[in-house]
């Protein structure tokens, strides 16, 4: 058997409990056919990058399947007959991923401030982290005598 990372999109105004019910069904039709999901993600509503069929966002979700090609063309054939199934894609993939995706570590990232507690770097939130401190330079210095004018 095979192994693929699906993504799939699904319309904004449907709630959760409804992509959960709709990747159920698409999990039972990959174990109907003989293949069996290992993970499944809910990244939850994200931006759309362009309007797809007047929506602007969507539930995005991840199945890492392990299953004949049979079986993820049925679960395909299903998805593109929904309605609330906006865009999904099938990578074939020599090894699944383990543990969490690329997306969710970026989001536990975001929750966490991966910034650390300095911020950002200007605007009086800190300085900048790589950048030693260097000494002030002083104003005398710096401002020439005005030259005055008629």
């Amino acid at each position: 058997m095979a192994l693929y990372e699906h993504v799939f999109l699904v319309r904004q105004d449907v709630t959760a409990q409804q992509v959960e019910e709709l990747t159920a069904r698409f999990k039972g039709v990959i174990e109907a056919n003989g293949g069996s999901v290992a993970k499944v993600e809910a990244w939850g509503v994200k931006t759309l990058t362009y309007r797809i069929n007047k929506n602007r966002k969507a539930h995005f979700t991840l199945m890492n399947i392990d299953a004949p090609a049979a079986a993820v063309q049925e679960m395909e054939r299903q998805m593109g007959i929904d309605e609330d199934v906006l865009r999904f894609l099938t990578i074939r993939v020599d090894a699944l991923e383990e543990g969490p995706s690329a997306m969710l570590q970026k989001r536990d990232r975001d929750d966490r401030g991966e910034r650390g507690e300095r911020g950002f770097g200007g605007g009086g939130f800190g300085g900048r982290g790589d950048r030693e401190d260097r000494p002030r330079r002083s104003r005398e210095r710096e401002e020439a005598p005005a030259e005055e004018t008629f």
